[in-house]
């Protein structure tokens, strides 16, 4: 016995032995006969028992009739999955009330549960200028809001600013738009303007964008369309640096241009008027911040030659201390 093993062992270390190349040559036809000690024959008499008991029991599974297995009626298959759907089944996968897969149609009536952030409507006030404005011989009163109601794409917006001196209103504008969101933080608006105080009213045809520049540069241009083929532009930006996180610097510059001119109103054709301004504004909390300022105002072509047959300054340095607040 321990001289077969000791043959055995060394056939199996023979042929680990072989090179790489030789795995992937054909094997030679091996004569197990003649590999001593091996004598397949001499098997006992329990295990020759043990192989004839296997050979006959597979034997019999090619006679095997799978139909006739207890239980398995495939052809009920169909009922064990609940058959046709009712008429009321409901997609699980539908995002709001269930759908009828038969009909085509939602299973149960009335609105969605669920709203998503754009659904709602919110609106906003802000008085972002009212303030008091002191030049070397007057004094006026300044009032600049907007306040917008809608959706996040959608937004009935309002404007309006105007000049009041001594209790009278000399100038002022109203703006009523439709605002929709082209990009981020970038709206299109549409709607009209109405221009009223000293002279006629003037009625336009408002159309502009507004939003925040690269930067956080806060813009808002309008192109306006009026009677008696009367056209205009009007450019504000403005951009806050923060000191701290309750004080802050805004430069502000506000410029308007007319397409012809209007003497009734004092308004000369090309650029009109340029206001740069610089405020420093303390919030006490973000919805309310008093703030000092200077601002420099000038007149410019035929506005400025209108202002000066009628006596007036073409430029002017003011003074302004203010409130501004939203909610």
């Amino acid at each position: 016995m321990n001289k077969q093993m000791a043959l055995i062992s060394a056939a199996v270390l023979s042929v680990s032995m072989l090179p790489t190349w030789a795995e992937d040559a054909p094997m030679a036809e091996m004569d197990h006969s003649t590999m001593s000690g091996m004598d397949h024959s001499k098997k006992t008499d329990k295990e020759k028992t043990k192989a004839e008991t296997m050979d006959h029991d597979h034997s019999k599974m090619d006679g095997m009739d799978h139909s006739k297995m207890k239980g398995m009626d495939h052809g009920s298959m169909e009922s064990m999955q609940g058959g046709s759907a009712p008429a009321d089944a409901r997609d699980p996968h539908a995002n709001s009330g269930g759908y009828s897969i038969e009909s085509g149609q939602y299973a149960l009536p009335g609105p969605r549960i669920l709203k998503l952030a754009d659904e709602y409507n919110f609106g906003m006030l802000l008085i972002d200028r009212f303030e008091t404005v002191r030049t070397s011989d007057n004094t006026s009163s300044v009032y600049d809001l907007q306040a917008w109601y809608g959706r996040d794409y959608d937004r009935l917006v309002f404007k309006a600013e105007g000049d009041v001196d001594d209790g009278t209103l000399e100038e002022a504008t109203t703006e009523l738009l439709w605002g929709h969101a082209i990009a981020t933080f970038w709206d299109t608006q549409l709607g009209v303007r109405y221009d009223n105080g000293e002279g006629p009213d003037r009625n336009w045809l408002a159309f502009g964008v507004q939003g925040l520049a690269p930067y956080w540069f806060e813009v808002d241009i309008t192109g306006y369309i009026g009677e008696n083929g009367r056209s205009a532009l009007s450019l504000e930006a403005e951009y806050e640096v923060l000191i701290t996180q309750k004080l802050i610097f805004q430069p502000r510059i506000e410029a308007e241009v007319y397409g012809k001119d209007d003497l009734q109103r004092g308004i000369g054709s090309g650029l009109s008027e340029v206001a740069l301004g610089f405020r420093l504004r303390y919030e006490f909390v973000r919805e309310f911040g008093p703030y000092v300022g200077v601002e420099w105002a000038s007149k410019y072509g035929n506005t400025a030659d209108i202002a000066r047959a009628a006596d007036q300054d073409t430029s002017e340095t003011r003074a302004v201390a203010g409130v501004r607040f939203w909610f």
